[in-house]
């Protein structure tokens, strides 16, 4: 494991001197430390980035050149992917089967990007056609320039790539800000970018508190770009800093995604997804489908499977053979979650099973898999994220009370629709104010199509071509065609 932040192509101590802990949250044990960066080494970063940007030359490489730099660390990330699975586990405690699949899709992204940069060299400018023919339009895609990448703790290298790669494809570079409670994999990605021999300061990561090196990051003003997956109110606060000087903002923020299952479905497969579109991951997902609404025929069927199946989940340390549900990532979260169930049923949230830490273990931020019926429509928990394995639960009549209350919500992330009719699944999903949609079926995720959310979900879209423009800024160039003086002061 890496003790040092990574600026300039160099392994660097931190000029705060200072550490912070790592902590397994299967077992509370301290694992290692690592640098708790500070404003000086933002500065030093943003210096190198911009140098590799203004004066080195990384915006004027082709994109078959970058593609080649996205393709060893993609080779790297796949060569070291048992290694970087366990590390992931060890800092955030997922289950294994879990990290390992965010690691090759980790790998996917950065080849996915690579090709996306050659396609960049194909159509270098589009000719544009203007209705007076003595002049010549065409626009050209130029980098926006020092992006700065700021990551949360759910998907630790997978949401580094989500940034890191588009960036790099596009011709920018990058700082690289992880969450401080799983840094480790951020450092590794840094490793293999050195060892593809990426040009120094095209990327930097500087692990550290959100509140220090974060807040200097989105508050720099050689930053072009902050690029943010976090909580509301810190992408609220980053939109704020970065208006002080119009840096360009891509936010992909929370959800309090709607799951509604309808009366023609299948009931099996409806309690399964329902248990994936929460479960997974812990529950610590931006998109997890939390807030659940039966038409009221097959209420009390599906709750009793769904019921059932949850009290069959393995819970324990994700290195353990058939677990399905690990810790939450930390002390803070486990408390946030208990004291958000606690709250709900004190206004009337039925518990029908979890609710509680996980009394089998000693030690560990285990939280049981909690089921929550009759939510009142005006609670916190119908309308806020708990960002653990809780799902709140209620009856609807008719697919417009279905669709009504879905809607109302201040999120417009994810939304999923389970309905063996098709017509009725495309008229929901249409009415549905929510970025990504997903009938019969929660969470698939897939590198080519568009991430992110309407309201106070984001601003801005990743993955997808539509990833890579974010990190594009389109430049008109026109001449003038003509041999003669214009004409408007001087008449030819």
């Amino acid at each position: 494991m890496r003790t040092q932040i990574y600026i300039d192509g160099q392994w660097l101590n931190s000029q705060s001197d200072a550490y912070f802990d790592v902590i397994n949250p299967a077992t509370e044990e301290v694992i290692h430390q690592l640098p708790s960066g500070c404003e000086k080494d933002i500065d030093l970063a943003v210096a190198a980035a911009r140098r590799a940007f203004d004066d080195q030359g990384w915006p004027q490489t082709t994109g078959q050149q970058r593609a080649a730099y996205l393709r060893k660390i993609a080779d790297l990330i796949q060569q070291n992917s048992d290694d970087l699975a366990k590390l992931e586990v060890l800092d955030n405690g997922k289950p294994l089967a879990e990290a390992q699949g965010d690691i090759a899709d980790a790998a996917g992204c950065f080849h996915y990007y690579a090709n996306l940069a050659e396609q960049l060299d194909e159509q270098p400018e589009t000719q544009i056609q203007l209705t007076d023919e003595r002049f010549n339009c065409y626009v050209v895609n130029e980098p926006v320039g020092v992006v700065g990448a700021i990551i949360p703790w759910n998907y630790p290298l997978l949401m580094a790539a989500w940034k890191v790669a588009p960036a790099l494809a596009a011709g920018c570079t990058v700082i690289l800000k992880p969450a401080e409670n799983t840094s480790l994999t951020a450092l590794e990605l840094a490793a293999f970018a050195d060892e593809a021999g990426l040009p120094a300061g095209v990327l930097n990561v500087v692990t550290g508190q959100g509140s220090t090196v974060g807040h200097a990051l989105a508050a720099h003003e050689g930053v072009d770009k902050i690029a943010f997956t976090g909580s509301g109110a810190v992408g609220s606060s980053i939109m704020s800093q970065a208006a002080q000087d119009i840096k360009r903002v891509s936010l992909e923020l929370g959800g309090k995604s709607p799951f509604l299952v309808f009366d023609d479905c299948d009931i099996e497969a409806a309690v399964e997804w329902i248990m994936f579109g929460i479960f997974w991951n812990k529950g610590e997902v931006c998109s997890a489908t939390s807030r659940v609404l039966i038409q009221d025929s097959i209420y009390t069927k599906v709750l009793t499977r769904l019921v059932a199946e949850t009290k069959k989940i393995k819970i324990g340390n994700g290195l353990d053979e058939g677990v399905l549900l690990g810790p939450l990532v930390s002390k803070k979260q486990l408390d946030t979650v208990d004291q958000g169930v606690k709250r709900a049923q004190q206004v009337g949230a039925q518990l029908l099973t979890g609710g509680q830490r996980a009394a089998q273990f000693d030690k560990g931020y285990y939280y049981e898999p909690t089921i929550l019926v009759d939510v009142p429509l005006d609670s916190e928990a119908w309308n806020e994220e708990f960002f653990g394995p809780v799902v709140c639960i209620r009856p609807f009549r008719t697919e417009q009370e279905a669709i009504a209350n879905a809607n109302r919500s201040k999120y417009g992330l994810a939304a999923a629709i389970m309905t063996q009719d098709s017509i009725k699944a495309k008229r929901v999903a249409q009415k549905l104010r929510a970025g990504i949609v997903w009938v019969n079926c929660s969470q698939p995720t897939f590198t080519e199509a568009p991430w992110g959310g309407f309201k106070q979900s984001g601003i801005g879209r990743e993955l997808g071509p539509w990833g890579l423009a974010s990190y594009l800024e389109p430049k008109q160039i026109t001449t003038y065609m003509s041999n003669q003086a214009w004409g408007w002061y001087i008449q030819p």
